[in-house]
């Protein structure tokens, strides 16, 4: 037998730094419900116990509130997990894909899609720390040998920090997916520099948002360029070692792609992503994910992340336009690769971000003030969806934080296009 299959009989967390174990409730099935183990940890410090008590929401009734949530949903598949302080709860929903008959668990394998941008941007904000690049550091900079970028004006140049907010004045894509193209093998280094020679910029740097995923896998080859090394060695050596993850990577093996969660539809081969991992190419795990929440959350034990790499960098009304970073609510504030939701001067304010494509949809949202965070992955069903997932998320974390809820979103935003040519029943924004 697996491990991943023996966890779901015995589920323990042996980070020493963590010092205890999770115990995972028995499963339950009720009517088309799949939900799987929940798991929890709640280390008994000096008034732990009565901080917990005077929050609205268990992390068990999380658990129930993400059935409800899966139930009306229409999805194949579901895994959330909840970080309040030091509980930590995992919780698994439906099929690893349609007719397994099996849950997922907290070895399945996900796609982050586009949450693989906050990534990018914490190996930013380390670098910067360190002094190996500057936000401010023009993007030609780090071109390769004969390859200019374009500017918008005498002093239009792209930087780092215009890659990292959206704000480059470079489109979304570099176009769609040549036909049977793998998801996040497109565009690879090559394609992506020689075809930056020939744009325009829409607008001149730092003065619109407007949401770009080929933005992104630039600045993953700039932060290469000024490491020295490949970005997934990058990625290896600066995220996943220090937060020790199991299962986090660009290029899955055979066993990790036979555990890939899997929608109603057909997205094609697990494969290597490394063409397009800055921007949306991250596979993970439910497990890898509860440590990534635990270390955003500033919870002992784990490496401090830069403030910075969390921080609010404009104001909407700082910019002329702000376009495609709404799908979870209306922007208060953006970072670099976060978006802030909420009163920036009440306990309100998250930090978000959302994500999809490849049959996926990957959503956390964060209160560092209070110490807790919410991720969600999902898989497609056969039809549309039925529920708001990032606002009812946004309500989940509200509960749990003992917060006020986000006000409701007032400006709508039109789906975006997805990022591949592959056909969907999909009706919500891809690769957000």
């Amino acid at each position: 037998m697996r491990e991943h299959e023996r966890e779901k009989d015995n589920f323990i967390d042996k980070s020493p730094a963590l010092g205890g174990s999770l115990v995972k409730e028995g499963a339950k099935k009720t009517g088309r419900i799949a939900a799987g183990w929940l798991v929890f940890l709640c280390i008994l410090l000096p008034g732990t116990v009565a901080a917990v008590s005077q929050q609205s929401m268990t992390l068990e009734e999380a658990g129930q509130r993400g059935a409800t949530l899966f139930a009306e949903s229409g999805f194949t598949g579901m895994v959330l997990v909840v970080v309040r302080n030091r509980e930590m709860a995992i919780r698994s929903y439906g099929e690893t894909f349609p007719g397994s008959g099996r849950l997922p668990d907290s070895k399945s394998v996900i796609r982050l899609c586009s949450l693989s941008k906050i990534v990018t941007t914490d190996l930013l904000s380390k670098m910067v720390l360190e002094g190996k690049v500057r936000l401010a550091d023009p993007l030609d900079r780090y071109a390769p040998k004969g390859k200019v970028v374009p500017r918008k004006g005498k002093d239009g140049r792209i930087t780092l920090q215009d890659l990292a907010t959206h704000t480059s004045g470079l489109p979304r894509e570099v176009g769609s997916y040549p036909p049977h193209t793998a998801h996040f093998t497109f565009p690879d280094q090559s394609f992506r520099w020689n075809w930056l020679q020939k744009q325009k910029l829409i607008s001149t740097p730092g003065t619109e948002a407007l949401y770009s995923n080929v933005g992104f896998d630039l600045l993953g080859d700039a932060l290469a360029v000024a490491a020295g090394k490949p970005y997934a060695q990058l990625l290896d050596e600066r995220f996943v070692r220090p937060l020790r993850l199991q299962e986090t990577m660009l290029t899955p093996n055979a066993d990790q792609c036979a555990r890939l969660l899997r929608g109603a539809n057909d997205e094609g081969p697990c494969t290597d992503t490394q063409a397009s991992g800055p921007s949306g190419g991250v596979y993970t795990t439910a497990g890898d994910m509860g440590r990534v929440l635990q270390y955003l959350l500033h919870i002992p034990g784990y490496p401090v992340q830069p403030d910075s790499a969390l921080a609010v960098v404009f104001k909407p009304q700082q910019l002329k336009s702000v376009q495609g970073l709404d799908h979870a609510g209306d922007p208060t504030g953006i970072g670099l690769g976060w978006v802030q939701l909420g009163d920036p001067n009440s306990p309100q304010a998250v930090m978000e971000k959302t994500g999809g494509g490849a049959g996926f949809s990957t959503y956390i949202v964060l209160s560092r003030k209070k110490q807790t965070g919410v991720f969600v992955a999902v898989t497609e069903g056969k039809g549309p969806w039925h529920i708001d997932l990032f606002g009812e998320a946004n309500n989940l974390l509200a509960d749990l934080a003992g917060i006020p809820p986000l006000p409701a979103r007032v400006h709508k935003t039109r789906p975006a296009k997805k990022r591949n040519a592959r056909p969907s029943h999909r009706k919500k924004a891809a690769n957000s």
